[in-house]
């Protein structure tokens, strides 16, 4: 049986105080989890210690980092490595996303040597994918997704993916006005699936999570997971409020 998680995202958000106050807030509402239901928190950098302190040994609830750089170590300043990060308890770290690939200019290339380096350090990979509203008003959504998905994760052996989670975004569904409705959801979901079946096999493609990225939230989330291969969500905005995020949790 295949894993459910519900991930938080921060993004560039919370300062120390403010984000201590919200994991407890978390931890105090958190309803039972289980080996198949995880929750993952990814906070700022600045924060991992700290929230690695306050998770403690909480079970199933996981620290997370937002992005790894794709070398060891050396002269580069105001990076992080993989290593560093599972030195100050990350489990998993979130790679690919969106807004990296955006604002940083990181390609497919960069982010399979990222994916690399998280792996060999003992580090889970969420790792996304998701396609712009140029490329969904185009009807080539699949194909878009299934070129990321290839580039940044078939060079790996089937014992290195099951490392990986992957996390579907619908960025022409974020902050542009539109929804993604469950059943296109389910849809890129079930293809994503396909597309791992077709070159690892349907047992790995079955075990595998896809989380859903689109503005996910309290009223929508028990819609979505209640989807086939919709297994969790990777969560922005509604992460940084205790009752929102312990609502989308609840609904796994």
């Amino acid at each position: 049986m295949r894993k459910k998680i519900v991930a938080a995202n921060w993004k560039m958000n919370m300062n120390l105080t403010d984000g201590a106050e919200l994991v407890k807030g978390v931890l105090e509402g958190m309803p039972e989890l289980n080996a198949e239901k995880q929750v993952v928190i990814a906070p700022t950098y600045v924060h991992l210690t700290q929230i690695a302190s306050l998770i403690g040994s909480k079970e199933h609830v996981n620290l997370g980092a937002q992005n790894c750089h794709m070398q060891t170590s050396g002269a580069y300043t105001g990076e992080v490595s993989a290593n560093i990060l599972q030195s100050a308890g990350v489990k998993y770290v979130i790679l690919g996303h969106s807004e990296r690939r955006e604002y940083c200019h990181e390609t497919d290339a960069i982010v399979a040597q990222k994916v690399d380096q998280a792996l060999a350090a003992g580090l889970e990979v969420i790792f996304c994918c998701g396609e712009p509203l140029a490329i969904r008003d185009a009807e080539t959504q699949n194909a878009h997704v299934e070129a990321q998905v290839k580039a940044g994760l078939f060079h790996l052996t089937a014992g290195q993916l099951k490392h990986v989670v992957i996390a579907y975004e619908p960025i022409w569904a974020i902050g542009t006005g539109r929804t993604a409705t469950s059943a296109q959801a389910q849809d890129m979901h079930a293809h994503i699936r396909s597309v791992i079946s077709g070159a690892y096999g349907t047992e790995q493609a079955a075990g595998m999570s896809i989380l859903y990225g689109g503005s996910c939230k309290p009223s929508n989330a028990a819609e979505l997971f209640a989807c086939p291969d919709v297994d969790g969500g990777l969560i922005g905005g509604a992460s940084l409020k205790a009752a929102e995020f312990l609502g989308i949790v609840s609904a796994m």
